[in-house]
């Protein structure tokens, strides 16, 4: 396996398991309307994030490929979006599992962006 196709399934990995740590985490959030709505909108984020990877990964041409990897990047934003709410508006009773998340949505969101960047350049150069 080349290192790019071990560093795909390494990012099809992580960003299945950013999903799940999601999904799970909103089980900690305080109940109440606002939650329930944060809820809804992070984790359609978060499980979007990994479906849209695993369908770029699939694409059968740059193009596919950066329209795909948009999706994942606008995804991984708005799941750190989400996840900043949260903790602004201290709506998790599990702080740990917050402060695990940020940073993860952050990179994901980073890397995400980079790819488009760079497929971006290549396209259009």
């Amino acid at each position: 396996m080349t290192e790019k196709e071990e560093f795909i399934e390494k990012m099809k990995v992580r960003t299945h398991k950013f999903a799940v740590d999601v999904i799970l985490f909103c089980n900690s959030l305080k109940q109440c309307k606002a939650s329930d709505v944060i809820t809804y909108q992070l984790v359609k984020a978060a499980t979007s994030v990994g479906a849209n990877y695993r369908a770029a990964c699939k694409a059968r041409s740059q193009n596919e490929f950066f329209s795909k990897i948009c999706i994942v990047a606008e995804e991984a934003d708005e799941s750190d979006y989400w996840l900043t709410m949260i903790r602004d508006t201290n709506l998790s009773g599990d702080k740990k599992e917050l402060t695990r998340l940020l940073p993860e949505a952050e990179e994901i969101s980073k890397i995400t962006t980079k790819a488009k960047n760079s497929t971006y350049n290549n396209i259009h150069h």
